[in-house]
C-alpha cells in the first residue's frame, strides 16, 4: 500500500490551505507533499501584494504537467487528493496513469460536463472581466464571504481571507470551459476515484459533481460518489473538516490499487 499522499490545491488558494489536512495525515504515518502551483510558492499576503508576472499566463495544462513531474519524483506512486480545480487535475492525472487512487473534492468544471448554475454565477466575475484570460485575477472580499465560504461567521471572514486567499490566473477558469485537454471517461487503466461534493457548495454545484461521477463511471475501475450535507466549498477549512479529510483518505487507502 502506498504511504505517500500528493495534495493538489485549487484556484484562489495555495498550499497554505492544506496545512491542517497535511498535519492530520502525517500524524497517521503518511508522507504528505502539498506543492504549490507554479509561481504560487510564497505566503498569501506576499502573493496578493505582488503576484509573479508569469502567473497570468499559467493554464491547466502547465499545472497538470507540473504535478505529474512531482509525482514522478516521489519514491512511490501516491494517493492523489485535490480540491476544486485540484479535483479536476486529479482526474487528468489519473487519466494519464498517475496515482494509485484519487479523490476529487468539490471538483471545479471538468471538460465534457455541463456547468452547474452556481458554477456559472460564480465564474461570472472572471468571465465578464475583459482580458481575464491573460492576467491574474483577484477575488473580492464580498465574493469570499457570500459564495466561496458563505458559512464562515462574518466577523471571521476578513481574517480568513487575509490568511488564505491568493490571486489566480484567469486562464485557469477559461481552460475549464474551453479546454482542449480531454479526459478518457472509459479509460481501463484509471485508478479508483472518489468524487466528493458539498450540499451547499456555491462554486462547484453538487449536481455538477454528480454529473462528473456519471461520466467517470464509464471506466471499469471503481468510481464512487459522496455528497456531504450542510457543507460549502470551504469544506476543508470550515468546522468539521476532519470528517471530510478522514473520509477521503480512508476511502483511498481501502480502494487503492496495489503497487
Amino acid at each position: 500500500m502506498s504511504k505517500t499522499i500528493l495534495l493538489i490545491h485549487g484556484a484562489w488558494l495555495n498550499s497554505t490551505s492544506w496545512s491542517a489536512v497535511k498535519a492530520r495525515y502525517e500524524a497517521r504515518g503518511f508522507t504528505v507533499v502539498a506543492p504549490d502551483w507554479p509561481y504560487d510558492d510564497r505566503t498569501p499576503a506576499e502573493l496578493r501584494e505582488m503576484p509573479d508576472e508569469a502567473l497570468a499566463g499559467l493554464g491547466q495544462r502547465e499545472i497538470i504537467d507540473h504535478y505529474q513531474r512531482i509525482s514522478a519524483d516521489l519514491p512511490e506512486e501516491p494517493i492523489l487528493i485535490g480540491h476544486s480545480a485540484g479535483g479536476v487535475f486529479v482526474q487528468h492525472l489519473l487519466d494519464r496513469g498517475v496515482g494509485v487512487a484519487g479523490v476529487a473534492i468539490d471538483p471545479a468544471p471538468t471538460p465534457g460536463v455541463p456547468l452547474g448554475p452556481h458554477a456559472i454565477v460564480s465564474a461570472l466575475p472572471v468571465f465578464l472581466d475583459l482580458g481575464s484570460w491573460k492576467r491574474a485575477e483577484t477575488m473580492s472580499r464580498s465574493f469570499f464571504r457570500h459564495r466561496f465560504a458563505q458559512l464562515v461567521p462574518e466577523d471571521e471572514a476578513d481574517a480568513l481571507y487575509d490568511k488564505y486567499i491568493v490571486p489566480t490566473p484567469g486562464k485557469v477558469y477559461w481552460d475549464g470551459v474551453v479546454n482542449t485537454i480531454r479526459i478518457r471517461w472509459d479509460n481501463p487503466a484509471r485508478a479508483p476515484l472518489l468524487l466528493i461534493g458539498g450540499e451547499l457548495d456555491l462554486i462547484a454545484d453538487p449536481s455538477m459533481t454528480t454529473a462528473i461521477y456519471k461520466k467517470q463511471k464509464q471506466a471499469a475501475s471503481l468510481t464512487e460518489l459522496k455528497i456531504f450535507p450542510g457543507r460549502s466549498h470551504w469544506t476543508l477549512l470550515d468546522p468539521g473538516w476532519e470528517e471530510v479529510a478522514d473520509y477521503a483518505l480512508d476511502w483511498a487507502v481501502r480502494n487503492a490499487r496495489l503497487l
